[in-house]
């Protein structure tokens, strides 16, 4: 991985605070950066301290003025050149991930293709930032509504996609004419620090003031003075409930904006009318992709009470095949957990499960041996709980599957939807009653509801995010740009007389 580290110019130390090109010495303390592949310290990085935090938020205001200033389309120009540039960096980048974060090579280097897919979203965006024209109620007036750019926007990034998430927010943030201030997990600097140097290169060779492309590494600190930080209108926030919920009230105090995305609880339903072969695969992928680490991750299969034993059956069947090991090897499904403390929540979760009369079908464990030194590798295992467990009922960033039963579709539903999260959720049917109940306001209460595809692999062309405990945010496709502007009503009276609304008379 040294060479991918060089490709990047990541040294050691490295500082982790930057306003484009121009890297700042960072004065906060060092964090290791390490992989949970095989535990092994890559380099330090010099986090932002509070001063830095200032001097990075200062030069993106500066920044701001001018970038506003220039025409969309030139905006889009530049965000389609980053999308270029990480193209030609893919393959490094999508090694970086998987190794830094611990997901498999291809989702890594899926990772990075959707970055460079948001980058070509965003280009046509740019040309495509509509406001409508309303006919007005008093002669001689126009009346239209456009947008105008935020200012800073703060992006605070998870661990678990430590680079698309990022690109999500800032290619739709960098058209629409903001400025951008990235806090990424502390966990996963390393990718960071290398997408900021990819943007900052392209920035500057197309002259874009410094500070239009922030990063600020730093720990759980400098995310809190983000968002108290009243020269950030906007706060974009990935991450669990618990810190979006303190995210969402420092920002709300200030009466500013808050995107958050935030845990997720998904289910599968497999219908009675499912074709079982082809839900199988959503269904092991959504619960042991990137090892049950992503928010979008399968937790709860609800299965119709027919099809039951013999779904369980093809689950185990399937979990015994899985080869745990080295992301890096194409030839393995699962890689690690990001870090220790994740393992102590899965064993955790594991324990509390058979608590409350969870009886495991696939058993879980950590292991150990050649291959799993960094302690960080556990087994992918298989619950059959009831819904109403408290530890179903709160989301686990590890690969633990629990499964139901059900009898009714109303009943399918009504599980589905008892949890407190409501980001992502599927059936698996080829009933089409029962697909376009399933996708009814009585239907699923998630932001993402699909039909026979699993709850994981989302497209940048809709908008993505969930209701409830997962924060209602949305970002990426659809119209998530309008999150990253201002509104604006205009009404232009071109008459030689001047008429009030409402026929209101006010003569002099």
């Amino acid at each position: 991985m040294l060479d991918v580290l060089q490709t990047f110019h990541i040294d050691n130390p490295h500082s982790g605070v930057a306003t484009g090109k121009d890297w700042l010495k960072g004065n906060g303390e060092n964090i290791t950066a390490s992989s949970p592949v095989d535990g092994k310290q890559l380099t330090t990085v010099a986090s932002a301290s509070r001063e830095d935090y200032d001097a990075v938020i200062a030069k993106a205001q500066e920044a701001f003025k001018q970038w506003r200033t220039v025409p969309a389309p030139a905006r889009g120009e530049v965000v389609r050149q980053v999308g270029e540039a990480l193209r030609k960096q893919k393959d490094a980048l999508g090694r970086l991930v998987s190794y830094e974060m611990g997901k498999s090579l291809q989702e890594g280097l899926g990772e990075v293709q959707e970055m460079i897919d948001i980058c070509d979203f965003a280009v046509g965006l740019s040309r495509q930032l509509y406001g409508l024209s309303m006919h007005s109620e008093r002669p001689g007036h126009r009346m239209y509504e456009q947008w105008h750019p935020l200012g800073v926007v703060g992006i605070i990034s998870a661990f678990n996609f430590p680079v698309a998430v990022w690109s999500w927010n800032a290619a739709l943030a960098w058209v629409c004419g903001d400025v951008c201030v990235w806090k990424p997990s502390e966990k996963t600097p390393l990718t960071a620090i290398a997408c900021q140097q990819i943007a900052a290169e392209v920035f500057a060779a197309n002259n874009v003031p410094e500070g239009v492309s922030c990063l600020v590494v730093g720990n759980r600190e400098v995310g809190e003075w983000m968002a108290n930080d009243a020269r950030v209108p906007l706060v974009s926030a990935t991450g669990s409930t618990r810190m979006g919920k303190s995210v969402g009230a420092a920002v709300g105090a200030r009466l500013g904006r808050s995107l958050l995305e935030l845990g997720g609880n998904n289910a599968i339903i497999i219908s009675e009318h499912a074709d079982l072969d082809m839900s199988l695969i959503g269904c092991v992928f959504g619960a042991v992709g990137t090892a049950g680490q992503r928010c979008t991750s399968t937790r709860r299969l609800i299965i119709h009470e027919k099809v039951y034993d013999a779904f369980k059956a093809k689950l185990v069947k399937a979990y015994q095949q899985l080869r745990i090991g080295d992301p890096l090897d194409q030839h393995n499904h699962v890689g690690p957990l990001i870090d220790t403390d994740a393992v102590d929540a899965y064993l955790s979760s594991i324990e509390k499960c058979k608590a409350e009369g969870g009886s495991f079908i696939v058993e879980g464990g950590v292991l150990s041996g050649a291959g799993y030194e960094s302690g960080c590798y556990v087994k992918p295992c298989i619950a059959e709980v009831k819904n109403d467990y408290a530890i179903v009922q709160h989301e686990t960033f590890a690969p633990i599957l629990y499964i139901m039963k059900y009898s009714s579709a109303e009943e399918a539903i009504a599980l589905q939807n008892g949890v407190p999260q409501g980001l992502s959720s599927a059936i698996m049917t080829l009933d089409l009653r029962e697909a376009e109940q399933f996708l009814s306001a009585a239907g699923s209460d998630c932001g993402i509801a699909n039909v026979n595809i699993g709850t994981s692999g989302a497209e940048i062309g809709g908008a993505f995010g969930g209701e409830k405990e997962t924060g209602g945010g949305r970002e990426s496709g659809s119209d998530a740009w309008k999150a990253y502007m201002r509104r604006q009503t205009n009404t232009i009276n071109y008459s030689a007389k001047l008429p009030l609304a409402q026929g209101i008379k006010f003569d002099l």
